[in-house]
């Protein structure tokens, strides 16, 4: 065979190719877009809300110093179980039984002073008397000046004995705060519970935590008889939680096993930092949810990450359509009943799925309720048996009115994105 003629029998080859591409390409265009097809049924729904957070004790108290001194004895450690009372620090008592010393020493000074003024005042009222029987039984005796001077000496040695009594009680009051400081040299336990941390060591020096709560922490007692999980739930989702609420609990300490609870507590203020406040609105907000474990794992320990599924619905034999199914084109709303005259008839971006009947899609206003795991409750604008676009994403998405389109040869094969 010639060049030429080889030549002519590989362009008729490729021509013929090329026919059958365009030929397929205009078959599967009209033959229609390729969706993923599935009935409106009845299912189950359980709507819920998914947050993280750490676990928490019921009740801890943070153990702190009134004092400023040093150290000398920590009897217990980390994960110890102590009762009320026993003993948790103990800070130098050298410096405070000092004081008590002194502030003792004090007292018996002020008090040996009153006792001094008291007796002044006694025998300077004794003289006054005299005086003033003398005067009365001859004036010759006593003159006018003589009286005074006694009258005003009763009155000084009254007032310095009014003075050494005041003395006493305050000294008596130095005395009891000096007392009081030393029993602050030992730390007890406030409360029946486990030391969940232990922030100082023997040796260092106690401060009192005037400025910041952190600087004078020396340990932390928790009651973990009763265990929480508090979770941060956005302000879209706290609304729809109530006190209550059954809950399933994932901590990443146990992954293979999960602990039932209840919602006890919702937050009625957001959590509010610094930045949140200064914020223009556009910043998400959340809420401090509190959640009660009925049989929380025996070795936990606070602020362990958890994950908690909170069931906000539960629906029974309800309507549904796969979540992915939904998307929203302009379209007449679903009721106009409450919509003004002069608007009824105008289109909006209107919430729907594409019905699918004979192989034309056709956009479906519909009412949805809660949302389950992958499927939304259809209250309006659907029936049983109605065959809808499911998948996948792109397609849902692309999809236009009246569009003819066929099912997928794969079922199974689905895009579950959705825009944010």
């Amino acid at each position: 065979m010639t060049k030429r003629n080889k030549l002519f029998v590989f362009g008729g080859i490729a021509v013929g190719v090329a026919g059958l591409i365009v030929v397929n390409v205009s078959s599967g265009r009209d033959r229609g877009l390729e969706v993923r097809l599935e009935g409106v049924s009845r299912r189950n729904l359980v709507s819920t809300v998914t947050a993280s957070g750490k676990i928490t004790p019921k009740r801890k108290v943070d153990v702190s110093s009134d004092i400023t001194g040093r150290i000398i004895r920590i009897p217990v450690k980390e994960g110890d179980l102590v009762k009320q009372g026993d003993l948790l620090i103990a800070i130098d008592p050298a410096l405070f039984e000092a004081g008590v010393l002194r502030a003792r020493a004090a007292l018996s000074g002020a008090e040996a002073n009153a006792v001094q003024a008291v007796a002044s005042r006694e025998q300077a009222r004794r003289a006054l008397d005299r005086a003033e029987e003398l005067r009365r039984s001859n004036v010759q005796l006593v003159s006018d000046e003589q009286l005074e001077q006694a009258r005003t000496s009763f009155k000084v040695a009254e007032a310095v004995a009014t003075s050494a009594e005041h003395q006493v009680e305050q000294t008596r009051a130095a005395v009891r705060e000096a007392e009081d400081q030393l029993k602050k040299t030992v730390l007890r336990a406030p409360m029946d519970g486990q030391v969940t941390r232990v922030a100082v060591e023997q040796g260092e020096v106690a401060v009192p935590g005037t400025y910041s709560r952190e600087t004078g922490l020396l340990m932390t007692v928790s009651d973990l008889s009763v265990i929480l999980v508090k979770v941060r739930v956005d302000e879209t989702d706290v609304v729809r939680l109530h006190l209550g609420d059954s809950t399933s609990v994932t901590i990443d300490a146990f992954p293979d096993a999960s602990f039932t609870g209840r919602v006890t507590k919702i937050a009625q203020s957001a959590i509010l930092g610094p930045a949140a406040q200064s914020a223009t609105g556009d910043r998400a907000v959340d809420y401090d949810v509190e959640i009660t474990l009925d049989n929380p794992p025996g070795n936990v320990r606070p602020d362990l990450s958890a994950t908690a599924r909170m069931v906000t619905d539960v629906r029974d034999s309800v309507l549904t359509i796969p979540i992915i199914a939904l998307t929203v084109r302009e379209h007449k709303p679903i009721s106009t009943e409450t919509a003004p005259r002069d608007t009824a008839g105008a289109k909006k971006e209107t919430e729907g799925v594409f019905l699918v009947k004979a192989g034309i899609a056709q956009f479906r206003p519909v009412k949805v309720g809660i949302a389950g795991e992958e499927y939304f409750e259809v209250l309006e604008g659907l029936k049983a048996a109605d065959t809808i676009a499911a998948g996948p994403y792109q397609a849902i998405r692309d999809l236009k009115d009246s569009s003819k389109v066929r099912a997928m040869k794969d079922p199974k094969a689905t895009d579950t994105k959705r825009e944010e």
